[in-house]
């Protein structure tokens, strides 16, 4: 009787160590998946805040070129040909540095991605050049086909900017993964 009581307690005991093992190893893996639960959560916080400071130094910088554009109507109230084109020439001084800062803040948002809003970035900024080109074609320009022209690449510029802003606004909506 001794014989089996002793095997009871080795099996009790043996039972208790696997279930011990058992219970740490289901422990360690609930840690461990909460651990990188918890940095991958993190590295999408930062991630998502590298963005959006990229995206609205963008638009800073595009507010800062379309505060040079929006002169044009300055321009416009102006009537002797010497005074349009001095307002011109200030404009064309000014636009290129507001092009430079929208350059710099083009490649940040090219670093932060994703790659449709870098592209729609990238696209933005070409076309402020554009613009910046038929500004300076302006000076010294009386025709309405010019000034058509700087018109439609204005537009051409505010429809891709548009479209910046909705391809950033689109990669900072948090999605539910449930849905």
């Amino acid at each position: 009787m001794a014989n089996s009581g002793l095997w009871v307690g080795v099996l009790t005991a043996l039972t208790a160590l696997g279930a011990s093992y058992l219970t740490s190893r289901a422990t360690f893996r609930a840690a461990l998946a909460q651990s990188r639960t918890t940095t991958r959560a993190e590295a999408l916080r930062e991630q998502h805040e590298r963005r959006r400071s990229s995206y609205r130094e963008m638009m800073n910088c595009v507010h800062a070129f379309n505060e040079v554009t929006w002169q044009i109507v300055d321009v416009d109230a102006t009537h002797d040909r010497e005074s349009k084109d001095r307002l011109l020439s200030q404009m064309y001084e000014r636009i290129g540095p507001a092009i430079g800062d929208m350059n710099k803040a083009m490649h940040e948002v090219r670093l932060d991605g994703p790659a449709e809003v870098s592209a729609a970035a990238d696209h933005a900024r070409d076309m402020a050049r554009h613009v910046q080109s038929l500004l300076e074609a302006l000076i010294g320009d009386d025709s309405p086909e010019g000034r058509d022209a700087y018109d439609a690449a204005y537009r051409d510029f505010r429809e891709a900017y548009v479209t910046f802003i909705g391809l950033a606004r689109g990669a900072l909506e948090v999605k539910d993964e449930d849905s």
